[in-house]
């Protein structure tokens, strides 16, 4: 397939970015392993990795670098969103043939224009996306950088209910049909593997435990880790009990429990709280003023935009019978996040974004943050999260901190998000790989 033109224009500039060595000096430093912040940091990028970093009087330039001077800016790491899609969402709407190797490199440009330098693409892929990343990680396709779950295992008739094409995920109805469909996928290498185990509240069949039990062991046999989609507590222990290594939405039905917590520390596993999905049911119905915003108009075609304005979408929302489920949902999320997180359980950071019409990539990690603010995290321990957390979560130790040796992945921020965890909205540039990219909405203060 012949190449788009902002793809082509794309991989030229990476080119060109590895052939120079690139001196940001400065700025305010949040490094993403929770140390306090530095002032007048300097990071020397050569080759796609920092080959040092620290206060300006102990690093040296090199002569004949490129010199960025960042006064007055903020750098952090680039966000990794450790459950996203891609390859779902067609013109505002979801459907069964989107998932094309075109739509995927956009929507994957779009992620890295809004900060997010690393995704996982936790499930509802078809094989191609292994195609996508293969190429990718031989340098021929640029945007965020692509981690995937393959298909994942569904139910027959249950979830995930979303427009999807034959080859986009399992549905094993036995465990012997899940063990060969998890020998299948492992044959491509995933970076994860996903299960759902979830009725949409209470509208569809729920996973056998027999099934999810005989997937994770399928999994781990080939040193593949899993995530699970949950809602109810009660799935969340069983899960977890049999295996699990992360939770992929956060518990939703009741406050989560002291048994729960002693699970997931014994297996270390990670817990993803994405407020992203149940704040996503009605957002714009209820705050129609979100739509005025460009670092959100920006990440949608004209015709979303124009449907979330109208009249008829409010009526949709307000007629949603699972419309006050969800915000019930979302009140639960926000207070089991916080209590995971005060009782040391490892949370990484994730959005479902591009999952749905209103679960918006790049637009959906930058909310996502600030909900985890308002449920009581503080910006640093929600940037830790969306940084080193998800970095820790995927095994990927060669990016989500700001460390000598480290990919350079980062964004310069007009302001401190440590201030206001919103002005990680407040973006001057995206550094992927060494190479600048200019964001799809830049801060009026970087004009």
């Amino acid at each position: 397939m012949r190449k788009t033109l902002p793809v082509v224009l794309s991989l030229l500039i990476s080119q060109a970015a590895f052939a120079e060595v690139v001196v940001l000096q400065g700025a305010t430093l949040i490094d993403g392993t929770g140390r306090p912040p530095l002032k007048n940091a300097v990071l020397i990028l050569d080759a796609g990795r920092i080959s040092a970093v620290g206060p300006a009087d102990k690093v040296k330039a090199p002569q004949g670098a490129r010199t960025v001077d960042l006064n007055g800016r903020t750098i952090i790491p680039g966000l990794i969103n450790a459950h996203g899609h891609v390859g779902l969402v067609v013109g505002g709407q979801s459907r069964a043939d989107g998932y094309t190797r075109e739509n995927v490199q956009t929507q994957l440009l779009q992620y890295e224009r809004y900060g997010v330098t690393s995704v996982l693409t936790l499930g509802l892929n078809r094989d191609l996306v292994y195609d996508v990343r293969d190429e990718q990680r031989r340098g021929t396709v640029p945007g965020a950088t692509l981690f995937t779950a393959g298909r994942g295992i569904g139910v027959p008739g249950g979830a995930p209910p979303v427009p999807s094409a034959p080859d986009q995920v399992y549905r094993p109805r036995t465990p012997e049909e899940a063990v060969a469909n998890v020998e299948e996928a492992a044959s491509h290498k995933p970076d994860y593997f996903k299960i759902w185990v979830d009725d949409v509240f209470g509208k569809f069949p729920k996973m056998d435990p027999a099934v999810f039990k005989a997937a994770i062991d399928a999994a781990h046999r080939h040193a593949i880790k899993v995530a699970s989609h949950v809602f109810y507590l009660g799935d969340a222990k069983a899960v977890i009990a049999s295996g699990v290594d992360a939770l992929a939405h956060s518990v939703r039905d009741q406050p989560v429990d002291d048994e729960l917590v002693a699970l997931m520390k014994k297996r270390g596993a990670f817990y993803v709280a994405t407020l992203n999905v149940d704040a996503s049911f009605s957002a714009f119905a209820d705050d129609p003023a979100l739509l005025d915003d460009p670092f959100l108009t920006g990440a949608l075609p004209p015709e979303s935009v124009q449907q979330f304005r109208s009249p008829e979408y409010r009526a949709k929302v307000a007629a949603d019978p699972n419309v006050p489920k969800a915000r019930a949902a979302l009140e639960n999320g926000m207070r089991n996040l916080k209590t995971l997180h005060v009782k040391g359980v490892h949370i990484a950071f994730g959005t479902d974004s591009g999952a749905n019409p209103a679960r918006i990539q790049g637009w959906g990690e930058h909310r996502e943050l600030e909900l985890m603010v308002k449920a009581g995290l503080s910006p640093m321990d929600a940037l830790v999260a969306a940084t080193r957390g998800s970095a820790t979560m995927l095994g990927i130790s060669d990016r989500g901190t700001l460390e000598k040796g480290k990919r350079a992945d980062l964004l310069v921020l007009a302001a401190s998000p440590l201030d206001d965890i919103r002005n990680t909205r407040k973006l001057v540039s995206v550094w992927h790989d060494g190479r600048e990219i200019q964001p799809i909405v830049a801060s009026a203060s970087a004009r």
